[in-house]
């Protein structure tokens, strides 16, 4: 509320200057109908409709600009950036929040707010196909989105490469160009590192052939004006969550646990998941208990990769590999047996998560409990009196998995109450689970909506089929109908 004032007061001070057909500047627009109009695109890397609402790195950085500035947030949500991009000319959005790179044909219409994240545009392709290293080595047209960043970039390059085509589709997006190339229609197309770290959890099969542009800056777009008002607004804010950290924290919820990618394991992964989850989905669900039961599954697959029998060198065994002592205690009799193994292991983590002190607020308070539930809590705990000592924040997860590998040292541990622990392990082990977590929803949405796509085919087959009659003389009395 105290800088809603202090922008207010700014804003009048300004305008007392002004002549008086400027008077109404647009953050004075904005405060008088106490909303923030932001125009998002849809996509894993900026916004989507989670387990819990809406959801994205995009749609978190506009919240949290709308909660500063006391208004609330009015979203324009849209699959193609020309219809956002004709919002932001007819005054319909404030600004569009989408990831976009800053090029310099948008720069050339658009003002730019602070670039917040620096990206690569990649060239991709199926594995398994030829294997292009460069732009000579391009024998068919690039598949890209109409007017999109990866369009502008092959103009610029065409002038170097005259052989060099392409294709504009309008009708897709990101995601859907990214399937085609795994489907095989198409050979090429461009994509954000960012965007191709998001979509190999999914699409293993998508290989990077070469980096067409690097070190591209990322940035929210205004209209072309000469109001600064917002713009100032909006370098303030970057500046501030940039200083505190809090927009390296967003960074890392979104996107630090898709930096490592592994081919070989992600397709048993998604192998896994049609062949194997499916006898324990229901044991999942049951005892998920407050937690999604796709975390939980998440959890066990990293543990056991769904092997009831499962067995490591130091004792711990069954789908949730859970310690005889902990087993004991979550009145478990047998660790081989999947029903309770499951159960036995939501009530282990559901009581860690309780042990994690309340100020904590999720999602770190849950990638805490996962650490503990691979190296204990005392260790997680020694990490975090670590992370203060060192001028940390011991309450977020990004400084604490940042000093966790310390407690392999000697000159660290030996300070520490309980010693020695594989820290780096426990990192490792939560940035899979979130990992797994990730592809698991993804898939299982995706089947959720082909269920229903199938369910609203088959209803209106039955709506268009003709009715038919059965001759009297076909019937059959019960007598007749073997039981």
């Amino acid at each position: 509320m105290q800088l809603r004032v202090l922008l207010w007061l700014a804003v009048c001070l300004l305008s007392a200057c002004a002549p008086v057909a400027e008077q109404n500047s647009q953050l004075d627009t904005i405060y008088q109908r106490n909303s923030l109009r932001v125009g998002l695109l849809h996509g894993p890397t900026s916004y989507f409709i989670g387990v819990d609402g809406p959801a994205g790195f995009e749609y978190e950085l506009a919240h949290t600009l709308a909660h500063r500035l006391d208004v609330e947030l009015e979203l324009f949500p849209s699959y193609h950036l020309d219809e956002l991009l004709q919002k932001l000319d007819t005054g319909q959005v404030d600004f569009i929040a989408g990831g976009l790179t800053l090029t310099p044909q948008r720069l050339s219409r658009y003002r730019a707010a602070p670039a917040y994240r620096w990206i690569s545009e990649l060239l991709v392709f199926r594995q398994g196909d030829d294997w292009p290293r460069s732009l000579d080595d391009i024998t068919q047209p690039i598949v890209v989105i109409q007017d999109s960043s990866h369009a502008q970039t092959l103009d610029r390059l065409s002038q170097d490469y005259p052989n060099l085509s392409w294709l504009e589709q309008k009708d897709l997006d990101a995601d859907d160009v990214l399937q085609l190339v795994v489907d095989g229609k198409i050979p090429y197309t461009l994509t954000d590192s960012n965007q191709l770290a998001i979509n190999r959890r999914f699409y293993p099969n998508l290989s990077i052939g070469f980096t067409v542009s690097d070190n591209q800056p990322v940035a929210w777009l205004l209209a072309n004006n000469n109001d600064d008002s917002l713009l100032s607004v909006l370098i303030e804010f970057f500046g501030n969550i940039y200083q505190t950290g809090e927009l390296i924290t967003l960074e890392d919820r979104y996107f630090g646990h898709v930096s490592q990618f592994d081919y070989v394991d992600t397709l048993q992964y998604i192998d896994a998941i049609s062949q194997t989850l499916p006898a324990y989905r229901q044991l999942f669900v049951q005892y998920a208990g407050e937690l999604d039961w796709r975390l939980l599954a998440a959890l066990s697959y990293q543990e056991s990769h769904w092997d009831p029998k499962a067995r490591s060198p130091t004792g711990v065994r069954g789908l949730m590999m859970l310690t005889l002592p902990t087993a004991q205690q979550m009145g478990v009799s047998s660790r081989l047996d999947p029903e309770q193994s499951i159960r036995g292991g939501s009530r282990y983590l559901h009581r860690l998560v309780s042990r994690i002190p309340e100020r904590i607020a999720m999602p770190d308070r849950l990638w805490f409990a996962l650490a503990s539930y691979n190296v204990g809590w005392g260790h997680v705990e020694d990490a975090r009196i670590l992370t203060q000592q060192q001028g940390a924040d011991p309450d977020k997860w990004l400084e604490v998995k940042q000093r966790l590998p310390l407690l392999r040292q000697k000159a660290v541990y030996q300070h520490t109450r309980y010693g020695y622990a594989r820290g780096d392990e426990a990192v490792t082990y939560v940035e899979n689970i979130r990992r797994y977590y990730d592809t698991l929803v993804w898939t299982d949405e995706k089947q959720q909506a082909e269920q229903r796509l199938e369910q609203q085919r088959l209803r209106l087959t039955e709506q268009l089929l003709p009715e038919t009659t059965v001759p009297s003389s076909e019937l059959q009395s019960p007598d007749d109908i073997e039981h």
